[in-house]
Parts: structure tokens; sequence; C-alpha cells
């Protein structure tokens, strides 16, 4: 049997371990990708520290794997071997159960209500390897001209912004806000500016208002009561996980505002206040992923040079290296790991 390279997560709360492990075969419907990068997300650690359970350890994290066909299974009609994809967290979802039976589109909502959906990185093993097995609806053709390194972080940072934007469907002249200038937010400000939005980054960081800037916003602002003196936002785009921080800054949503909700936190609890979400007519709007189609175009927006993810690099061999800066709130501002 052939061996491969993969990080290996053994237990809980432990150091990533690279090992060789069995390469996997490409089975009927599948394709096997031979990786080139895959990202880092934050619910990679939710699950290696087993904040989130879905399966035994030891195992194989990432669902922000990108890299090319280099074999197919029986009866695949959608890839051929040389396509470059990128590989999502909703993989397949069973078909069978009754929300399968009501044939939506793959998105986050797929990965909790189908009965039986297969999560790449999650509940089978992911793209912290060197090749992966995957069935072909769970792959995206990527754009010709998109780098794997920026590819590997838009295939869920870059989607879960893009998606959120696209759901919150903004007037043409609306004000968007971005509140938390990291991993996501960094995305979010680009993304929004590249829509052609007026866009205020939110940060309580001073050290981070410049870079907003860099990033296209138009302007920069530390709480909500300096967005409500900014001009408002008829859409806030909140990418962090702390909450509190949402719920100030709806000071400066607008009347008939969006607040559209992306950050995952281990705490639930989002304390809203019943008042003023009643007397303004606002919107609370969770977001996660939406449809296919938003990411095939933010992976188009990336490659086209109009988003351009903020990535540190690292070869394999540093994996563990690149999962402590994560925990430690240390990259700027997303993982890419190369395989």
């Amino acid at each position: 049997m052939q061996e491969m390279k993969a990080a290996v997560v053994p237990e809980v709360d432990a150091p990533w371990e690279l090992r060789d492990v069995p390469m996997p075969a490409a089975g009927p419907h599948q394709v096997l990708v031979r990786i080139h990068a895959c990202g880092l997300c934050y619910t990679d650690a939710l699950i290696a520290r087993g904040v989130l359970s879905f399966r035994p350890f030891p195992m194989v994290l990432g669902h922000e794997g990108v890299g090319e066909v280099v074999a197919v299974g029986e009866g695949v009609t959608a890839r051929r071997v040389g396509d470059r994809v990128g590989l999502p967290i909703t993989q397949k979802a069973c078909g069978r159960c009754a929300f399968c039976r009501e044939r939506h589109p793959y998105s986050f909502v797929t990965a909790n209500h189908c009965a039986a959906p297969v999560l790449t990185g999650v509940n089978v093993d992911g793209g912290q390897a060197e090749y992966i097995a995957a069935d072909e609806e769970g792959t995206i053709l990527l754009p010709d001209d998109i780098p794997y390194e920026y590819a590997a972080p838009t295939v869920c940072a870059g989607y879960t912004v893009w998606a959120a934007l696209r759901r919150a469907d903004p007037k043409p002249d609306a004000r968007v806000a971005v509140l938390g200038i990291g991993g996501v937010g960094h995305l979010g400000i680009q993304f929004a500016k590249a829509a052609g939005y007026h866009v205020t980054a939110l940060t309580h960081s001073p050290a981070k208002h410049d870079l907003a800037r860099e990033l296209g916003a138009d302007e920069v602002v530390s709480d909500g009561a300096a967005l409500e003196a900014a001009g408002g936002a008829d859409v806030l785009l909140h990418t962090s996980p702390r909450h509190e921080v949402a719920v100030d800054a709806l000071a400066g949503l607008r009347p008939w505002g969006k607040l559209v909700l992306m950050g995952i936190s281990a705490d639930d609890a989002f304390p809203l206040p019943a008042l003023a979400v009643t007397s303004h007519s606002f919107q609370v709007i969770g977001s996660a992923h939406n449809s296919p189609e938003y990411l095939a175009e933010a992976l188009e927006i990336v490659a086209r040079g109009d988003v351009t993810p903020m990535v540190d690099v690292f070869p394999k061999e540093k994996v563990d290296e690149a999962y402590q800066r994560l925990l430690a709130g240390q990259l700027r501002f997303r993982g890419v790991v190369t395989y």
C-alpha cells in the first residue's frame, strides 16, 4: 500500500503530527486530489480541542484544501484528471432524508440538517494531507489564474464573507460595515469594496486602522457610537467570535439595517437588545456559505485580483507551528499549509 504524509491530530488538545499514513484511492464517483495547499480555520481548532466533536481521534482535519485531480473513480463525469479544484466543507449529502428530498443546494445548512452528510475534514479526513479522495460533487473547479495559496482560504473564509454579503442583498448605494479585522474580516472589507459599497471597518485595535484603510475601508471606527457618527451602516457583517462587540455596534446600524452573523464561538449566547431590534426594524441574519454559486463567485473575484487574502504560508513540516499560531491569534491573517 502506498503511503503519504498527513497532519494527524492524535488526541484531544494535542500537537499536530506529520505522519506517514495510507494513501486513499478514488472510489466510485470520487476523485483523488493531490493537495497543494490547505488553509487553517478556527473551526479546526474547535474540533482539535474537543469543543466540537464529530468522530473519534486520531483524525486529519482541513476543509480548505485545494489541489489537482490525479485520478478519477468509476462513474465520475464532472471532473477530469488535471482539473484544479477546491474542497469545501460540505462534500456530500445523503440524498434520502426529509431535508435532502427538498433538493437544497449544498451549504452549511445542509451540513446541519442532512441526516448523514459527508463533511470534509470534519466527519471524514480532510485536506491537511498530500492526497484526499472526495466525492466529485464535493469539489469546485478553480479559476486558472488563482494561486493555490489564495484559493485555500477563499474556499472557507472568503466563501463565508462573500455569501454573507450576497445574502444581505444590500442596495447599490448601501453602507456596509465590517466588524472584526481578522481572518474573515480582512476579506470582508475587500469583498464589500470590490462590490462597490461604502465600507466602514470597525475594530477595537488602533494598530489595525491603517491596515483597514489599505484594504479599502473608506472609514475606520472603534465602536457603535463612532459608527453612528460616521453615518451608520445598512449592513453590518459580524465576523468576530466576540458577540458583545456586535451588540455594541448595533448603535450604528441604520433603520431597517441588517446584522449578518458569521462568527463562530463556543459561547452561543447572543443577547440582542429587543427594543432596538423592534423599534428600528432590524433584521438579524445567520449566514454560513449558503450556496456553491457564491463560492464560485468569490474565487473569480480573487482570481482577477480584486481581493487578495493575506496569508502566512507554512511547509507541511511546520503544520503544528501553524496550528499553534492559530491558537495564539498570531496569524496575519490566514494560515496556509503547503503539501
